[in-house]
């Protein structure tokens, strides 16, 4: 394997990564270690959009092992299927569910979704060449299809771009249900779904209210 594709760690993340151990982690060694002798054992899985702008822990104050946190584009969830090739995210839900027994989950999606407005003209248009062009984008974002087409209007204004983030957390809490090991932890009452939408610029979070269905504030 030809080894000029691969760099040294840039300098500024080295000195980041330097500072952290000076501080963080050699003030707190005894918690680090005991993640280590006992293994995690978070209480919430959190699936969300790969985007750097949200920061999941930074959001709810957490501590390492705390979270257990699966991240795609657009925060989507497909529905359960045994037989398929992406099952990235399902394998993450299997092993939050049923491996660490985590006691909720929550779908975080967010404003100015960049998977949300690039999906937007190929469902009200198809054949828009934006996720046509893609190789693994547009089929992937084509969980949300269901969500879209509960949207009023197909054109895309900004408040059609944020009920379609919604959607994507609707949608993901949908096919939730669709897996069978979730929904018998949901029945035996030992886990709880959660959906949020996280407004980057105000820095407000909002729940969806399961008998309104509308996202209200937290």
């Amino acid at each position: 394997m030809s080894s000029t594709f691969f760099k040294p760690l840039p300098t500024y993340l080295a000195k980041r990564y330097r500072g952290w151990k000076a501080t963080t982690f050699d003030e707190n060694k005894g918690w680090y270690q005991r993640l280590v002798e006992v293994g995690q054992h978070p209480r919430f899985m959190v699936i969300s959009c790969c985007d750097s702008r949200v920061r999941i822990t930074s959001i709810f104050g957490a501590d390492s092992g705390e979270f257990f946190i699966h991240r795609n584009i657009a925060n989507l969830v497909p529905p359960f299927k045994k037989d398929v090739e992406d099952y990235g995210t399902s394998a993450a839900i299997e092993y939050a569910v049923t491996g660490l027994r985590v006691s909720n989950i929550i779908v975080l999606g967010h404003s100015n979704c960049g998977g949300i407005k690039n999906i937007f003209p190929h469902f009200s248009n198809p054949g828009h060449a934006d996720c046509d062009e893609t190789i693994f984008i547009g089929k992937w974002l084509e969980i949300l299809r269901p969500g879209f087409e509960r949207i009023p209007k197909l054109k895309q204004t900004d408040e059609n771009l944020k009920n379609l983030e919604k959607q994507a957390v609707v949608v993901s809490l949908e096919n939730l249900l669709s897996f069978p090991f979730v929904r018998e932890a949901l029945e035996r009452e030992t886990l709880s779904l959660h959906g949020l939408w996280h407004n980057i610029k105000s820095g407000e979070l909002f729940y969806l209210n399961q008998e309104s269905g509308n996202f209200e504030h937290v």
